[in-house]
């Protein structure tokens, strides 16, 4: 073989590796729960992670160049999971609190919502605030920021129980067939709840009034300025297109 052409073959196979390199520098894991829709869910039609913080995390992957692949698991393990670098960035109805900011960064905030109080249908009280809930057994979700409001509440109305729970379909399965009395849950997932009609039981109490209306991030690992960087880039962009707004109007959010 010529000089040329091996020196030809060596340049292709370095313009190869350097190729897959940036590839597999470009795609990034993404954590999601497959039972919070609309923020994240299992699409049984697809067999795909889908949902609002799905749309919103694949527009930014658009503009930032970046390749997705979702991982789903239990809410309570996205944190882990990303310190770890199990994942690279989580993408769900996660709020920014001072308590998570110690472990992760976040992005700008995508949007904002309050916890939503779900009851059976037979309960007819007005629940405005924790205080109305004295003696009532109440469920809430491991790992989110309301588990925090309800033990705080708790502490001064001194409810009957406060149990956990891995997922929220548990949760709506136990308040559906009354092994508790009410749970307190992110008000877009109740709303979708109620209205799926996979639990017949149960309401949103829209006399309820949140204790907390927070912000939702997408999270990095701390330090992480590189990726950072890219996501609120994209996520500026996207506010100036009206391309966020527009997702979150299809979710109904």
């Amino acid at each position: 073989m010529k000089a040329s052409s091996i020196l030809a073959s060596m340049l292709a196979a370095v313009t190869m590796t350097l190729a897959v390199t940036a590839s597999a520098q470009t795609t990034i894991r993404v954590g999601g729960t497959p039972t919070s829709a609309p923020f994240t869910y299992l699409d049984t039609k697809t067999n795909q992670i889908d949902g609002l913080m799905v749309d919103i995390a694949k527009a930014v992957a658009q503009k930032a160049g970046l390749q997705l692949q979702f991982e789903p698991m239990a809410f309570s393990a996205l944190i882990g999971s990303l310190t770890t670098s199990r994942i690279d960035l989580i993408s769900a109805g996660m709020f920014i609190t001072d308590v998570r900011k110690q472990v992760v960064d976040f992005s700008q905030p995508v949007f904002s919502f309050g916890e939503g109080l779900i009851a059976n249908k037979k309960d007819n009280t007005a629940y405005t605030s924790f205080a109305d809930m004295k003696g009532k057994r109440i469920g809430v979700a491991i790992g989110t920021a309301t588990v925090e409001l309800v033990n705080k509440a708790n502490e001064q109305y001194k409810f009957a129980e406060v149990k956990l729970y891995d997922t929220t379909v548990e949760m709506l399965s136990d308040l559906n067939n009354g092994r508790i009395d009410l749970m307190a849950l992110d008000y877009p997932i109740s709303v979708l709840a109620e209205k799926s009609g996979n639990y017949p039981n149960i309401k949103v109490v829209r006399t309820y009034k949140p204790a907390k209306v927070g912000d939702v991030g997408l999270a990095t690992r701390k330090g992480d300025t590189v990726l950072m960087n890219k996501v609120n880039t994209a996520i500026t962009q996207m506010k100036a297109d009206g391309s966020l707004d527009a997702i979150l109007k299809k979710w109904g959010i």
